[in-house]
């Protein structure tokens, strides 16, 4: 299991990597024509703007399987660990039901812009509402994942609800923790 979550984290870590190296490689290539020889791609900006819409999709992916997203563990950390698996249960509820409406509008969308078409490339539109199917699909196989883990395996709910603290408070709290230890405090 630990061999397909890493080759499916280095392929969503490439597939990223690659749509920014594009992203990148389309837009400075545009401005050097546009400025040295009035000139440009005509289809670099909509490219670009597709590419930049899958990277942030698959960003939030590896967010949630990395437990990167936003979170205030305040009430949380406070809890049993059973109020815990009750308060993580009841939230994946609500992502579960968030992604529902996610896949079920992208694929609606997906649907109705098979036959439209971008107008400077050319590519289905398709191609950017499918964003939306990937990632509510690959959201949903990580939050029964994480679920499964909070409910079965022991000491999985405090990983799990742990919030990232800011780069501050850790510096924060490694400079107190080196002063109580200058002072005799920390023998």
């Amino acid at each position: 299991m630990k061999k397909i979550s890493k080759l499916l984290d280095g392929m969503l870590t490439y597939a990223m990597s690659v749509a920014l190296a594009l992203m990148a490689i389309l837009v400075f290539g545009n401005v050097v024509l546009r400025y040295a020889f009035n000139s440009g791609i005509t289809w670099s900006e909509e490219m670009s703007r597709f590419l930049f819409i899958w990277m942030t999709f698959l960003g939030a992916i590896g967010a949630l399987k990395d437990n990167d997203h936003l979170g205030v563990d305040l009430l949380v950390k406070r809890l049993s660990t059973g109020a815990k698996k009750v308060v993580f249960t009841l939230s994946n509820l609500l992502m579960f039901y968030a992604l529902w409406l996610v896949l079920d509008g992208s694929i609606k969308m997906t649907i109705l812009n098979v036959n439209s078409k971008a107008p400077a490339t050319g590519m289905s539109l398709s191609f950017i509402s499918g964003t939306g199917i990937v990632m509510s699909a690959a959201m949903a196989i990580i939050l029964v994942y994480q679920l499964y883990q909070a409910l079965f395996v022991k000491g999985a709910i405090d990983r799990l609800t742990k919030s990232k603290e800011s780069e501050e408070e850790i510096l924060a709290e490694a400079d107190y923790s080196n002063q109580q230890k200058a002072m005799g405090g920390g023998r």
